[in-house]
């Protein structure tokens, strides 16, 4: 298989068939070897995260596909550690999404001026990050994508309109479990068609989750959400 890309959670791979096949690792994002799915770069290896973020992708990709949210999962193989993906082509060199439900980390970070940690964002607030380690993913708008020919208006509201949808899709599941979502990353792309679909992973690796007011490690995250 010819290596297409090196990534900070996952390897990717081109398939014979055209597909793509994307290969998890055991790196999270984080700090000082603290877990932070708001971090820029890894900072610590988790073993066994690989599979565990790549077995809760698979539980919400097949839960995505039976609410009729198109995205670019085929099939996965969870031994291997290793999902089939449809061909898309990224935004620009890359582009991170986070829809925010209630604000912290790098939020707080950025705007605790005005707003204390742990208030509700209602509805939900979308930003858009360039993937970009040299200068901390900086935060890109809507009129600077569009004006830099990275999207159009349309594939952008496309993108935020899925990212609030399938959002809601995880918080409402999580609840059921008695977990509360923060915040969550996606990554989007387009297909052959031009129509915008969601790619990369659904993993517990990226996405803030609480419990009683304590913040739900990734690894104990995947066995809540999987657990029957």
């Amino acid at each position: 298989m010819k290596k297409l890309y090196t990534g900070k959670t996952k390897d990717v791979y081109e398939l014979e068939n055209g597909n793509v096949l994307l290969k998890f690792k055991d790196d999270c994002t984080g700090k000082d070897g603290k877990f932070d799915p708001g971090e820029n770069s890894v900072g610590l290896t988790i073993e066994g995260i690989g599979r565990e973020n790549l077995k809760t992708s698979v539980y919400y990709f097949e839960m995505l596909k039976a609410a009729g949210v198109k995205t670019h999962y085929i099939s996965a193989d969870v031994e291997n550690a290793t999902m089939e993906v449809l061909p898309a082509t990224v935004f620009g060199h890359g582009l991170e999404v986070i829809c925010r439900l209630v604000a912290t980390g790098s939020f707080i970070r950025r705007y605790g001026d005005y707003m204390a940690d742990g208030t509700r964002l209602e509805g939900g607030y979308v930003e858009t990050t360039f993937k970009n380690d040299e200068k901390g993913d900086p935060l890109v708008t809507k009129d600077a994508l569009v004006a830099l020919g990275v999207m159009s208006d349309e594939m952008y509201d496309s993108m935020k309109a899925q990212t609030l949808a399938i959002t809601k899709i995880v918080a409402d599941d999580l609840a059921k479990k008695g977990l509360e979502l923060y915040d969550i990353k996606f990554e989007f792309g387009y297909d052959k068609n031009g129509e915008v679909i969601l790619i990369d992973e659904i993993a517990s690796g990226n996405m803030r989750v609480y419990q009683n007011g304590k913040i739900v490690d990734p690894m104990d995250l995947t066995a809540m959400i999987l657990a029957k």
